[in-house]
């Protein structure tokens, strides 16, 4: 599935994020504890360096706890991180956070220096609660929908940290595709960017494997169905997401599953865990290197010129000659085209 959804102020974000990222002490990235891989800012990844990071698995009381502390082992194998899992309803135990920050800076904690941090986070994964509840008020904007921080903001947090908010932003172009499911399903793209039925069928897929027991529980099933699709016939028929004439409606019966799925109705359960991820990389890894290496084959063979066929042409060449060969007889062999000697 791809996404089609970055809004010019997201652009913008992105770029001042670039810009303040060397002035500031610390970042504080907040992932989504379901998809830690699929909602950490890939730019962000690369521009930080070494610079110390704690990452906060926010609304880890909807993901799956054994996965999540997998997680927290598998982030922290990276230099100068970090990790703190918390929900958005732990007011006292987000408000660690501050203690934790200067215990990464004991130097200017002791000095009584400011240390300057910076928020990011992709949309709607509960960054502006956090920084309302660190800050003791309301500063920033919340809701259930992505996209309501769109400015940047220097908060004062008291007790030396100075606070950098940003906008929760997504990236042009996310590489793997089952990131842009993950993204969707648990609510970081704008519904009106999304198809219903094509996320339903993704989540379906992936639950009766991974978590099966949860959705017998949850719709009162004797047996999971092999197939997504006949999964979604029988939830659909327990639910009563129908159309006129006792018809199945699948975009209603998925939508009614995401739904469930944001809210943690289903159960607590993670969508990826770090060896899914490390797979899903190999793979990625393949198709990039064979992408690059059809493009440096069609810029040689543009520089030596069209007439000279490649092998797979040739090969076309001949399947399309045998084709139009009239039955019985030996279709026209194809070969390269031989270069003119010149004259002496």
């Amino acid at each position: 599935m791809a996404i089609q959804w970055y809004p010019g102020h997201m652009h913008k974000a992105q770029k001042d994020i670039r810009e303040l990222l060397p002035q500031v002490d610390l970042l504080i990235e907040v992932l989504d504890a379901r998809i830690p891989y699929s909602s950490e800012n890939p730019s962000i990844a690369k521009i930080r360096g070494d610079k110390p990071c704690i990452k906060i698995l926010s609304k880890s009381d909807l993901a799956d706890p054994l996965v999540t502390a997998a997680w927290q082992a598998h982030l922290e194998l990276q230099r100068g991180v970090k990790t703190f899992a918390t929900t958005t309803d732990e007011p006292a135990k987000i408000k660690q956070l501050l203690t934790l920050c200067r215990q990464m800076f004991p130097a200017k904690d002791a000095g009584v220096k400011t240390i300057n941090a910076m928020i990011v986070g992709i949309p709607n994964v509960g960054k502006s609660t956090i920084i309302n509840t660190l800050a003791d008020r309301v500063i920033a904007k919340t809701g259930n929908e992505p996209a309501v921080t769109k400015s940047q903001q220097r908060i004062n947090l008291g007790s030396g940290i100075v606070l950098f908010d940003t906008p929760g932003i997504l990236w042009p172009k996310i590489e793997n595709p089952n990131s842009s499911y993950r993204l969707a399903v648990t609510g970081a793209i704008k519904s009106t960017a999304m198809e219903y039925d094509d996320v339903g069928f993704y989540a379906a897929d992936y639950l009766i494997k991974a978590y099966p027991e949860l959705l017998k529980e949850r719709f009162q099933l004797e047996s999971i169905p092999d197939t997504e699709l006949a999964f979604l016939e029988v939830a659909a028929l327990r639910r009563g997401a129908l159309s006129a004439g006792g018809r199945i409606n699948l975009h209603k019966i998925c939508e009614l599953l995401i739904n469930e799925l944001r809210a943690g109705t289903v159960g607590r359960i993670s969508l990826e865990t770090p060896d899914m991820v490390v797979a899903e990389e190999i793979i990625i890894a393949e198709a990039q290197a064979k992408k690059a290496a059809d493009a440096a084959e069609r810029k040689r063979r543009f520089k030596q010129g069209s007439r000279n066929p490649s092998e797979s042409e040739l090969a076309e060449q001949e399947a399309n000659n045998a084709k139009r060969a009239p039955r019985g007889s030996r279709p026209p062999k194809a070969t390269k085209p031989t270069k003119s000697r010149k004259s002496k």
